[in-house]
């Protein structure tokens, strides 16, 4: 008889430890039998549920489950009687619960078979998740609406979240890339090394850039590659550590820098040539005077005494250097242009004045007909100007057609803010494959028979209007004439 008592006195003490234990959790807690009845709750259920213990002790358990679920749930309850073992319920699956006012909300459930007099019971711990899941949501937005392509991945290399900006900038939808290997968006040559870095990575997380030092590549579906920064991001989740990369497209970052970058090479190789061009024609002045000089010498001490075939020998000696003293000029004045240039306000008609004034001989010889439009008032450099007017008004005389009167038109109008101005003639014409070429330095499009010159006056034209901040064009037609476009901004002192 005593042992008896004692036995109930253990089962009673056991039975309020348990008690004790269950009602003392954080969760709610549902002890659930074999018929999905409900054998018992704790203070957790009652008010994360909203029912007192009394309405759910006894009842079925599916009226703490949403109607779209409670059908199949009898079916869930039997498999796990069958082999009853501690899991979490509906693993992979998005489980919500029931409140008294019919609310739902979603739910985390752990199951733990209990053996127990009255047979095996499954306690059901249940987590309310409302908050984590709004924190996930509100995660979910700022990745979505972020203006960089972002990938959240996991210490192995799956990727778990991406966002609109990663199908963009990759070209796959976020179904193909999800529960995938980051390295499927890394070109082949750095897939290798990947793994290293990654582990590197998560052996010391911190927000820092990827791959200081180097270029880095991604790799669209379509096979090509994009040159991206990557910033990367450790996020302490549930299911572990994870890097979030925020990955921008910086190719036409690097087109610029790069295209800038041979802007200032070019630059730096024009002014160096310039300079040589400047320090080699000045100092072959002086020598050329020298020869000039002692032909000059010979001829008044030696020329009666030379035969005719010798004075044609002195004679191409002397056209040969004053062409090499022409030359050497033209490229003394092509290094000089904007070496000293002085920007003025000035009235770019009466400039065209003053060189129709100065070239008057030339066109009265011509016969040229000149007409002059409107012209603005401009903060100009004086003196490179004139000389802009005047080798295109001069190239318009000196390519005039045979027997044909040359008529030169010379206009300006504004557009955009700028000055665009224009020479147009009735000359021979230019054919659509040299444009290009004509505004480079020595290139000659006829031979120096026909026309004089050593293809030095556009290059010229080309270098004030680059020191202008313009743009130099030509449009012509072979037998038809040529029109010169160029642009001049309003500079600012």
């Amino acid at each position: 008889m005593s042992d008896t008592i004692v036995e109930g006195h253990s089962s009673k003490l056991t039975e309020l430890t348990f008690q004790l234990i269950v009602e003392s959790s954080p969760n709610a807690i549902v002890l659930v039998n074999k018929e999905g009845k409900i054998a018992y709750i704790n203070n957790q259920t009652e008010k994360l549920f909203g029912y007192v213990r009394s309405e759910l002790i006894g009842g079925k358990v599916e009226q703490l489950i949403p109607e779209r679920f409670s059908k199949s749930h009898p079916g869930f309850v039997n498999m796990f009687f069958q082999t009853p073992t501690v899991r979490a319920m509906g693993a992979g699956r998005e489980l919500f619960a029931m409140r008294k006012d019919r609310s739902e909300f979603p739910i985390e459930i752990g199951l733990n078979p209990v053996v127990t007099v009255d047979g095996t019971l499954v306690l059901a711990s249940i987590i309310d998740i409302s908050e984590r899941k709004k924190a996930e949501e509100r995660f979910r937005l700022v990745v979505e609406s972020a203006p960089n392509a972002m990938l959240l991945v996991n210490s192995t290399g799956l990727i778990t979240l991406v966002n609109n900006q990663a199908e963009r900038l990759f070209g796959y939808a976020r179904t193909e890339l999800i529960g995938n290997r980051l390295e499927m968006l890394i070109p082949e040559r750095f897939r290798t090394h990947h793994p290293h870095h990654r582990d590197t990575f998560f052996q010391k997380p911190q927000t820092r850039a990827m791959g200081m030092g180097r270029d880095l590549f991604g790799l669209r579906k379509d096979g090509s590659e994009v040159q991206v920064e990557i910033g990367l991001n450790p996020i302490e989740t549930i299911e572990g550590n994870m890097v979030l990369a925020s990955i921008i497209d910086i190719t036409e970052r690097k087109i610029q820098e790069n295209t800038l970058k041979k802007q200032v090479e070019l630059e730096t190789k024009n002014q160096e040539l310039e300079q040589f061009a400047y320090i080699a024609s000045h100092d072959l002045q002086a020598p050329l005077r020298t020869v000039l000089n002692y032909m000059q010498v010979f001829e008044e001490d030696y020329l009666p005494q030379l035969d005719e075939k010798a004075r044609g020998y002195l004679d191409r000696v002397g056209k040969a250097t004053e062409r090499m003293s022409t030359l050497i000029k033209a490229l003394l004045d092509f290094s000089r242009i904007g070496g000293d240039a002085r920007l003025n306000y000035c009235d770019c008609g009466k400039i065209l004045s003053d060189v129709l004034a100065d070239i008057e001989e030339i066109t009265t010889k011509s016969g040229a007909i000149i007409e002059v439009g409107e012209m603005p008032s401009l903060n100009v450099y004086e003196v490179e100007m004139r000389q802009l007017f005047q080798n295109l008004i001069s190239n318009a005389i000196k390519f005039k057609k045979k027997d044909t009167i040359p008529v030169i038109k010379i206009n300006a109008e504004e557009i955009n803010g700028k000055w665009k101005f224009s020479v147009n003639d009735n000359g021979i014409g230019i054919a659509s494959n040299h444009y290009e070429r004509i505004f480079y330095i020595f290139q000659r499009l006829n031979s120096a028979d026909q026309y004089e010159g050593y293809g030095i006056g556009l290059a010229n034209c080309k270098k004030i209007v680059d020191l202008h901040k313009g743009e130099i064009s030509v449009d012509s037609e072979l037998g038809k004439g040529t029109t010169f476009n160029f642009t001049i901004s309003n500079l600012t002192k």
